[in-house]
């Protein structure tokens, strides 16, 4: 099973059994400096948050590789998409935000969208 995390904040990780992960974290940032093209700390901060969920997925025995995505979180998923074949897509991130994100996704993708507080069918 290959699974696509979009990770958007420190949210934990779900569990999962076994199968590739590709943890995407979108570079966000606010309008203002998006406009300005200052998009440094919004990908140092992708990359951290990337970084550790890929640590938090590898100590519990998962593979997984991360990277940072477009700062539009749809976008970031449609860029994914094409070097990684996903089966399902999991969004990470804090409820409110997670279930907005999952019901656009699953509006634009014919993938299973998740979000992380919904118990994965695969995990073992």
């Amino acid at each position: 099973m290959n699974v696509l995390i979009v990770v958007l904040d420190a949210a934990s990780p779900p569990e999962l059994g076994n199968g590739d992960v590709l943890v995407v974290a979108p570079a966000l940032n606010s309008r203002l400096r998006h406009w300005l093209s200052d998009e440094d700390a919004a990908r140092r901060n992708a990359e951290e948050r990337a970084a550790a969920c890929v640590d938090l997925l590898e100590r519990a025995g998962v593979r997984a590789e991360g990277r940072v995505g477009d700062a539009d979180p749809l976008q970031a998923i449609a860029d994914a998409l094409p070097t990684f074949a996903a089966d399902e897509i999991v969004i990470v991130a804090q409820p409110e935000r997670s279930s907005l994100l999952a019901a656009r996704a699953r509006n634009r993708f014919a993938l299973p969208v998740l979000t992380a507080e919904e118990p994965l069918p695969h995990a073992a």
